[in-house]
């Protein structure tokens, strides 16, 4: 039983490392990145929008889409905006 448990521990602490990880990347990544509104076409938006719940749900192109781009790259791009039109 000690066996068990010991392997059981192990494996739960791996999960939380890897998860506390990807957390700790997601978030040094997202401080170079910027959300850009306009540009994202439709099914390609990076999260939430006023008509869906989540990334990748959008029926259409709109100012109100948005997808994260590196830092200074939003405003070079055609129809790209910091702020929901």
């Amino acid at each position: 039983m000690k066996t068990k448990t010991a392997l059981l521990s192990t494996a739960i602490g791996s999960l939380l490392a890897l998860s506390l990880t990807t957390v700790s990347a997601y978030a040094a990544d997202d401080a170079n990145m910027e959300k850009c509104y306009g540009v994202a076409k439709a099914g390609k938006n990076d999260c939430a929008g006023p008509a869906h719940a989540c990334a990748g749900q959008s029926k259409e192109s709109s100012g109100k889409e948005w997808i994260k781009v590196p830092k200074g790259t939003c405003e070079r791009i055609v129809g790209g905006s910091l702020s929901a039109k």
